[in-house]
């Protein structure tokens, strides 16, 4: 079976996705685009990673590794083909511009107006293929940041992030991935479905862009807000809410167990399964403006009764009551965790050798569910096929 490309020609089968059809010339490299390209992949985009001859950098970033490979690239290049091209080179710069020609989406990560000297710009691509859905993801825009490199811990940096992160006492502290990486990436993806949508009513292409910092700033969420609106710069408080309290690790017998009030009932709640009631009923701690302004008077009086039982107890216990909290895992901890809730979060991308174990996409789809087809592709190991499509079609 073939699939119809928007171009009118035939390319091989794909299984169903809601992307089916979708196909995807990703230019990117590192993390925020190839996540982006591999979330869309997953559900059914034919995404073609096009890399320069040495690869992807992150095929170099190692330990760890699984069989000579990066984990760091398998855990963001599944369900692609690759293609390697050196652009200097005439015949490859062909092949490159022959798939933005024929590509839906087209993304690239480049630093901004680095593909002008190739022909490979959003003007140029669009002047041949004008619903084309062009996304550009940068590190600080198309103006006066153009020339900063786009690095993840610098935007946790100058964000603000850093500022509100580790012991208040101590130094700041990057986030334990590149999480604005992550979040630009799937900005980048909200750009391209709801301008897929507008192309499927208009017929119009659009160059979408997405920058790192200003993912940052919206990502900062009620940080950013308090500060525009209401002037407040925030402070690191260690593992401490602003607004609420309880709302972090307290000790526990055998270590710490984060314990959430979010609101009174919750409050009310921990306070019976405590053995706490008058708690409830004290002016100091009856709401949560309260509870938040008098923190150090209270948190006390939590952690005298919280240190007669081992985290795990008060865990039971504690959900069993209606209370939010939570042990502090590592990793395996939070897979073990998601394995015995029954959301299946390891799946096997690929079949026999080849195949490799992925964490699960994390949407759910009751008709057109993800798919975990390819694994992580070697370079350019579908280039053969790939310039013989795009050359004799």
């Amino acid at each position: 079976m073939t699939t119809e490309r928007r171009d009118g020609g035939a390319e091989p089968d794909r299984p169903a996705g809601p992307l089916r059809g979708v196909l995807v010339a990703d230019f990117s490299r590192i993390l925020a685009g190839p996540y982006a390209t591999m979330l869309l992949a997953d559900l059914g985009a034919d995404v073609i990673k096009v890399e320069g001859p040495a690869g992807d950098d992150t095929r170099t970033w190692m330990p760890p590794v699984r069989d000579d490979v990066s984990t760091y690239y398998l855990g963001i290049n599944r369900n692609k083909r690759s293609i390697a091209l050196d652009l200097r080179e005439a015949a490859d710069l062909r092949i490159a511009r022959e798939l933005a020609t024929r590509a839906d989406v087209m993304i690239e990560n480049f630093r901004p107006g680095g593909l002008r000297r190739f022909g490979l710009d959003y003007g140029s691509v669009s002047a041949d293929n004008p619903g084309v859905i062009y996304t550009s993801i940068s590190g600080f825009g198309t103006g006066a940041g153009a020339s900063m490199p786009g690095y993840d811990l610098m935007v946790q940096a100058i964000s603000g992030l850093m500022s509100l992160t580790g012991d208040p006492d101590g130094s700041p502290y990057r986030a334990g991935i590149s999480v604005f990486d992550v979040m630009a990436g799937m900005h980048a993806n909200i750009g391209i479905l709801a301008a897929l949508h507008h192309r499927a009513t208009s017929g119009q292409g659009q160059h979408v862009e997405v920058n790192l910092l200003s993912s940052a700033l919206s990502g900062l969420v009620n940080h950013s807000s308090g500060y525009v609106a209401s002037g407040v710069v925030p402070y690191r408080m260690g593992n401490a809410h602003p607004s609420l309290f309880p709302y972090e690790p307290l000790p526990t017998a055998d270590g710490e167990l984060i314990v959430i009030a979010g609101n009174d009932g919750q409050f009310r709640k921990l306070c019976q399964a405590l053995g706490l009631p008058e708690l409830v009923d004290d002016p100091r701690f009856g709401r949560n403006q309260d509870r938040t302004a008098n923190r150090e008077e209270l948190r006390p009086l939590l952690v005298d009764r919280l240190r007669t039982r081992t985290k795990d107890e008060w865990f039971r216990d504690l959900l069993a009551a209606g209370v939010p909290c939570a042990p502090i895992n590592t990793i395996d901890g939070g897979v073990a965790l998601a394995e015995e809730l029954g959301l299946d979060p390891v799946v096997t991308v690929g079949e026999g050798a080849s195949a490799v174990p992925s964490v699960r996409n994390p949407i759910t789809f009751s008709a057109t569910p993800a798919r975990y087809e390819l694994p992580p592709p070697g370079l350019d190991e579908h280039g053969e096929e790939i310039r013989k499509w795009l050359t004799e079609n």
